[in-house]
């Protein structure tokens, strides 16, 4: 020990030795100068993303604005979207301590079977505009997580190929109703035949929303080469390649279309859709029946009335009408309603989710099973099958730390005790 003189004292006191100055020595440094090798690629860089906003970020970069614009945009001035994600940043977790944690189990039973995650795909369109590999890298993710996967009757591979592409998954395919309902018998047909076991039919697009970034951007299908999408591409160019070089994009499940998106939608969907036509399709697919873009308690009690065995609490992700209400927010009352029927339907949560302690925000409010599709497209985007893959690690790792500091360790042991709306 060195004696040092605090001047500022009547007496000196001794420095340990840990601060004493010296000179260091390489004994010392050595264990410190382990300098890792660069990695560089696309694999590197999906690992380093630990969030969906990350993934989100490579996404935005890597592909043009049109297609990048169509996923993360909604209608109107977005405000639908924007606050569906606000709710669920404005809660807050009561966790609970002392409890064993050591094994998290994410298993939940859904519509009659059990899914090794409580998220699944959510349907959406146009998909392998957004990254070549489409629909087929989001149904072999989900079968390799072992959860669901929704084709789009907008979808650009067949129900087919899809079944083909991941055989052992479990497939359930989105159905929008037609005027012409022998079309939608013939999807129908094709989809039992295929081993889908749930039709999810989307009931809140009587006409197109007023999605203003695909208006601004000229949205066609496919995407047009005018001059505007040249200069876009030369900082994209991997995007443009695969496009390019791959079986040219259409909508599988329905005969060739070139024209905007609104004029599809507005052309192909039946405004005069009435419960009548949902008797219908109860009577006419033999699966599990889920209604999707539920907004009112009312709505969602008079559907199960009528044969539905779930439904799906969402509002198109602000894609449809701006300002409609929040799906975590109609989540407690829709529950309490359907418990009071003694209404064993499923209630599935989807919009604005963006992080596995969203999804757990919403188990523990009630909801049975969410879905993700904006998320889902963002790890597309940012690599391929890849980039799904890895989107689905990155809402696992936050479910299972979310779960142990709640101190829960099973999917059941969510209540709303768990969790504090502000």
């Amino acid at each position: 020990m060195t004696q040092t003189t605090d001047h500022g004292s009547s007496g000196s006191r001794q420095a340990p030795d840990a601060l004493r100055r010296r000179f260091p020595q390489y004994s010392d440094l050595a264990p410190l100068m382990q300098f890792k090798k660069p990695e560089l690629g696309q694999a590197a860089r999906l690992r380093r993303a630990n969030t969906i906003w990350e993934l989100r970020a490579m996404a935005k970069r890597r592909t043009p604005k049109a297609p990048f614009d169509y996923t993360d945009g909604a209608a109107e001035a977005e405000i639908t979207l924007g606050r569906a994600r606000r709710a669920f940043l404005d809660i807050e977790f009561r966790p609970g301590i002392l409890r064993d944690v050591s094994s998290i189990d994410l298993t939940t039973p859904i519509l009659g079977k059990e899914s090794r995650l409580p998220v699944g795909i959510a349907p959406t369109g146009f998909t392998r505009m957004m990254q070549s590999e489409g629909e087929y890298a989001g149904s072999q993710a989900a079968q390799a997580a072992g959860i669901p996967y929704t084709l789009s009757t907008m979808g650009t591979a067949s129900i087919e190929d899809v079944a083909k592409a991941a055989p052992h998954g479990r497939n359930w395919f989105q159905l929008y109703l037609w005027t012409d309902r022998e079309r939608s018998m013939e999807l129908i047909d094709r989809a039992a035949r295929a081993g889908n076991d749930t039709l999810m039919v989307t009931v809140d697009t009587a006409v197109a929303g007023a999605r203003l970034r695909d208006v601004r951007n000229g949205m066609t299908i496919p995407p047009a080469l005018t001059l505007k999408t040249v200069v876009d591409a030369s900082y994209r160019p991997a995007w443009w390649f695969n496009f390019l070089t791959h079986e040219p994009l259409a909508f599988a499940s329905l005969s060739r279309y070139s024209g905007t998106v609104a004029e599809l939608i507005n052309s192909m969907f039946d405004p005069t859709l009435t419960y009548a036509d949902l008797d219908w399709l109860r009577e006419t697919w033999k699966g599990k029946l889920v209604v999707k873009g539920i907004q009112t308690v009312e709505d969602a009690r008079k559907v199960v009335d009528h044969g539905a065995d779930g439904i799906i609490l969402s509002n198109h992700g602000g894609r449809q009408l701006d300002r409609a209400p929040i799906p975590f927010h109609l989540l407690p009352d829709v529950k309490a309603a359907l418990a009071a029927d003694s209404s064993d339907a499923a209630v599935i949560l989807d919009t604005g989710i963006m992080g596995g302690a969203d999804i757990i925000a919403a188990l523990a409010m009630g909801a049975d099973f969410t879905l993700v599709g904006r998320a889902y497209l963002y790890g597309l985007m940012a690599g391929g099958r890849a980039g799904v893959d890895r989107t689905l690690e990155i809402l696992e790792t936050d479910m299972r730390r979310t779960m142990a500091l709640l101190g829960v360790s099973k999917i059941s042991e969510l209540t709303p005790d768990h969790v504090h709306l502000l």
